[in-house]
C-alpha cells in the first residue's frame, strides 16, 4: 500500500494532477479564473524555457566531472535507475538510465574504489521482474569487472531503502574490516537531479559521500530561441521530474524533523 501511496499522492501536486484539479474545481464552482489558472499551469509547465530552468535548479547547476577528479573511496555505489520489461514472451529487460551504470563502471576501471555496489531496484508494480542490480552485475562482468569486486543489495523500493541497504552491506565481512574505526566513504553515482536527496539520505545512513552526478537532462550546447516558448511533451516530462524531486526532498526533510 505504501508503494502505491508514493506514486498516487505526488500526482496530485505535479503539473498534470494540479491542472486537472484546477480545471475540475473551476467547472464545479463555475469559476472561470480557476480554469484559466489550470491552463496556465499546464502551458508554462510544458515550455522548455521553464522546464530547463527547473531541472537545472533541481540538479543544483552541477557539471559532469571527469573520473580523474574524483577521490579514492571504499566503494562505488550505483543507484537503480529503473528498467523496462519489453513486450514479448522473452520479457527482455531494457535500460532505463544507462548513464548510471557506465558511470559506475568507469569509476571502477579508473581504480577509484575496490568495490562496485549495485542496488537491487525493485517495484511492487512489476513483482516478477528481477531486481535491477542482478542484471547490472551481469552486464558489468561482460565489461571485465570481476565478480569478486561487486556486491548487490537486496530488493529496494526507494532511495531511503537503498541507503540503508548499502550501509548494511558495508558493515559486514571484509568491507567492514577495511573501514574499521571510521565511516565508509562511497562514490555515489546517480542522476544529477537526484544527487541532493540521495546524498542526504546516504549521509544519514552513516556514510561519507562524494557524489558523481550523471544523466544530465539539458544539453550544454542548447541555445535559446522561439521554440523554447512553445509547449511540448518532453518539456512537461522534465518539469514533472523537477517537481517530483523537490517534493521528495521536502518529504524526507520533514520526516527527518519528526524522527
Amino acid at each position: 500500500m505504501q508503494a502505491y501511496l508514493h506514486k498516487i499522492l505526488p500526482f496530485l501536486l505535479l503539473p498534470v494532477g494540479l491542472t486537472l484539479m484546477l480545471l475540475l474545481a473551476g467547472l464545479l464552482l463555475k469559476r472561470r479564473a480557476l480554469v484559466w489558472l489550470g491552463l496556465a499551469v499546464f502551458w508554462l509547465s510544458s515550455t522548455p524555457i521553464l522546464s530547463n530552468l527547473m531541472i537545472r535548479s533541481a540538479e543544483n547547476w552541477a557539471e559532469r566531472r571527469p573520473v580523474s577528479d574524483m577521490p579514492n573511496a571504499d566503494a562505488i555505489v550505483v543507484l537503480s535507475g529503473g528498467r523496462v520489461t519489453a513486450p514479448g514472451a522473452a520479457a527482455v529487460s531494457e535500460w532505463g538510465d544507462i548513464n548510471r551504470f557506465f558511470g559506475g563502471v568507469e569509476l571502477f576501471k579508473a581504480g577509484r574504489a575496490p568495490l562496485l555496489i549495485f542496488t537491487g531496484g525493485w517495484s511492487p508494480l512489476e513483482p516478477k521482474a528481477r531486481p535491477e542490480g542482478e542484471l547490472l552485475v551481469e552486464h558489468a562482468r561482460t565489461l571485465g569487472v570481476p565478480a569478486k569486486h561487486m556486491l548487490i543489495t537486496g530488493p529496494v523500493f526507494n532511495t531511503a531503502e537503498e541507503a540503508q541497504a548499502v550501509a548494511a552491506l558495508l558493515s559486514k565481512g571484509s568491507a567492514k574490516a577495511s573501514v574499521a574505526g571510521r565511516k565508509p566513504h562511497v562514490l555515489l553515482v546517480t542522476s544529477a537531479f537526484h544527487v541532493s536527496r540521495a546524498q542526504r539520505l546516504f549521509e544519514r545512513a552513516g556514510l561519507t559521500v562524494s557524489p558523481f552526478p550523471v544523466d544530465f537532462k539539458v544539453s550544454a550546447g542548447s541555445e535559446r530561441g522561439l521554440l523554447e516558448f512553445l509547449p511540448n511533451a518532453g518539456a512537461l516530462e522534465l518539469t514533472n521530474k523537477a517537481w517530483h524531486e523537490m517534493y521528495g526532498r521536502l518529504y524526507y526533510a520533514m520526516r527527518a524533523l519528526v524522527q
